[in-house]
Formats: structure tokens, sequence, C-alpha cells
């Protein structure tokens, strides 16, 4: 488990990661999602050891990571700008992770790299930039590490590639309880392959929750009003959000499906529908309610 409480991490005036209480249970795949600048990789990067935190506890199966071998043979990091040492070949690359990860599995390493046609001989900066994400994405899986941590790993993938990631990281996920942790802006993706999301914003959590929990209890609703009808006439609505296109009305509302449901049946509007929402809208309704709206930016 990874548990995280009170954490924070400046760069001079810059609060990149503010005070955050987070909980990673074994076993699930984590979809780490944020606005631009709201602290996903640098997030990451404490959880990987490379950044200290200023403030606030971070623990991985109850040990701190910060300049600990045992904490980090556990942790594998993919980052979004791709390393690899001068002249390396994937096959150099095997002997290099084998070196801190004792449960490394060259042999399972080999044989993906031939299933994803990579040349395990050739050198890596000869590579696309996918091509590196695979090699880096391979050698983790291959590390034998219990925490995946995968920072925009799926951009730049092709179709067909990136679905062949997701598989891979679901059959590891199943055969050996490893746990992802997926930080990404491609909402769409998340949404195939995630249990649970923690939304960031402004270097704070915003919310993590059980992805289909969270679909349960926030909804879209589409409806036109009686004349004369208010908002405020139907009894039990949590409105988070409203807005009027003509004589229709798109509301955000939070609570359970049937009781919505049972408010409109008794109100009796023209017309009212109940529309599932995406992640993405998920995504827009959190941040707008804490001020991060699309048309202050543009008007």
């Amino acid at each position: 488990m990874i548990t995280a409480e009170h954490l924070s991490k400046s760069f001079g005036s810059i609060k990149a990661v503010n005070n955050i209480d987070l909980t990673i249970a074994d076993g699930e795949v984590f979809g780490l999602v944020g606005t631009n600048g709201a602290g996903k990789s640098t997030f990451l990067r404490i959880l990987a050891g490379i950044y200290r935190q200023d403030d606030g506890t971070l623990a991985v199966d109850g040990m701190p990571v910060y300049e600990n071998v045992e904490a980090k043979e556990k942790l594998f990091y993919v980052s979004d700008e791709q390393f690899f040492y001068p002249n390396a070949t994937p096959a150099e690359m095997i002997d290099v992770y084998a070196a801190f990860y004792p449960a490394f599995d060259r042999a399972a390493a080999e044989k993906l790299f031939h299933d994803f046609g990579l040349d395990k001989d050739r050198r890596i900066k000869t590579f696309s930039k996918g091509m590196k994400k695979q090699v880096s994405l391979l050698c983790g899986i291959a590390s034998g590490a219990k925490y995946l941590l995968l920072d925009e790993t799926f951009d730049g993938l092709d179709p067909v590639m990136r679905q062949a990631a997701k598989t891979l990281i679901a059959e590891k996920l199943v055969d050996r309880g490893m746990t992802p942790v997926i930080a990404s802006h491609n909402l769409r993706e998340l949404e195939d392959i995630c249990d649970h999301v923690g939304i960031l914003h402004q270097g704070g959590i915003l919310l993590s929750q059980d992805l289909l929990s969270l679909r349960t209890n926030l909804h879209r609703v589409q409806c036109v009003l009686k004349e004369g009808q208010q908002l405020s006439d139907i009894e039990g609505l949590t409105v988070r959000s409203e807005e009027s296109r003509g004589k229709v009305k798109i509301l955000t509302l939070t609570g359970e499906e049937e009781a919505i449901r049972a408010a409109f049946e008794k109100a009796d509007p023209v017309f009212y529908d109940i529309l599932p929402l995406s992640l993405e809208e998920i995504f827009i309704s959190e941040t707008e309610a804490n001020g991060y709206d699309v048309r202050s930016i543009l008007f």
C-alpha cells in the first residue's frame, strides 16, 4: 500500500505538491489526472524517490522511499521523457535494471522485446519516441517491482501498441498483483483501465475515489421544465452546475440515480433524461467547481 499524508513539495515560490493525503491500495489500477501543472509528475517523482518531500510523509508498504533501497526495489518509474545510457541497447538496459532489481526476469524481458517487435541489440537512440517508451515499460514489467509508476506512458504509442500495453498491464495485475499508478492527460485511456482515480489541481488533491462509485454519485441530466416551473421547485436535487441552451437545461447533479429519477418523476417536467458521464466530464465538473473553468480563460 502507498500512503501519503500532508505531502508537500516546493520549488522556490512554486508549490508543486500541496498537502496531499492519498492512499493507493494494492492490486488496483490507480489513475492520476490533473490540470496542467497540477503536480502529477512531481508526485510520481517523490514516490519514486527522485525528490524528497519538504513536508509530510510518504510510505510504500510502511517504508519511507527516499534513499531507501528496500523500498525502491518495489517501485519502477517510467518517466514522460525517457533516459538511456549513450549508445545502449535494450539488451544492455536489461543488464542495468537487473543489477538494481533482484526479481528482474531476463527471459521475460527478452520475450517481451521480441513480442513487441523491438530488436534487443539495436541502439536505443535510433528508436522512435514510442519505441523508447516501450523499452522502459517492458523493462518495468519484467523488473518484478510491485508498483509500476507510469507518467504519460501511453502518449506516443500507436493505437495497436497502446492496446497491447494496457492488456499486458492487466495480465500482470492478475498474475502477480502488480499495482500500476498511471498519470495521464488522456482521460479516455484511463477510463478503459483504471479502478480508482485521483484528481489533482494546483498541487492539491480534489478527490480520490473508486471510478464506479464516482460515476454512481455524479450524473448529467438534460431537461425541459413546464411553463413557470423553476428548478428550485424540484425537491431533493443537489446541483453542481447548470447550463441553459434555449429551453433545455443541462445539469450536473450529485446523488443516487434512483433518487434523482424519483425527484423528476414527482415534478413531472416536459422532458428529462439522465445521461452517462465520462471520466473527462467528471474531471471538468470537479475542476470547474474549484475555479478551473474554460469560460473564465476564454472570456
